[in-house]
């Protein structure tokens, strides 16, 4: 039998991926107690970044909430892997959204709104989460966007 939180990422047409190696000397996930937090989620899909470039220069806000999107994704994906079934998260604590983007760019917060919305989708009211929206110079690739996450878990 699936889980809630599958059914509602099959009903979302959502496939997690297989969890991203780290690229570098860190580990994806640790966790210590009843937290888990996973290292900064870049927006891959199928290997690939979604989106490149800074917000309020080569990207819009749409393309920005698309890629906090991809990057919530990859942190159910980490969550999956370090607790085996995304069943056993009992709340999204906080995340940290960076978001790479022009000193104009202002709307950080809308960006971020793209992973928001996708974990209280999918999780519900467990996904209801503490956030801060950063704006930043650059991230690792290109990226526009990459989120950390604070996970309590059962």
């Amino acid at each position: 039998m699936s889980s809630v939180i599958e059914t509602r990422l099959k009903e979302l047409g959502i496939t997690l991926p297989v969890a991203a190696a780290p690229a570098a000397n860190y580990v994806p996930f640790a966790q210590t107690g009843k937290l888990l937090l996973t290292s900064g989620q870049l927006p891959l899909a199928e290997g690939k970044l979604v989106h490149t470039g800074l917000l309020g220069r080569e990207l819009g806000v749409e393309q920005g909430q698309e890629a906090a999107k991809a990057c919530a994704v990859n942190i159910l994906a980490q969550a999956k892997a370090a607790l085996g079934d995304l069943e056993k998260i009992a709340r999204i604590v906080k995340i940290t959204v960076f978001v790479a983007s022009t000193p104009e760019f202002t709307q950080q917060h809308l960006v971020a709104n793209g992973a928001s919305d996708l974990l209280v989708a999918v999780l519900g009211d467990i996904g209801r989460h503490a956030r801060s929206a950063v704006g930043t110079a650059a991230l690792p690739l290109n990226a526009p966007v990459e989120i950390e996450a604070i996970i309590e878990v059962r």
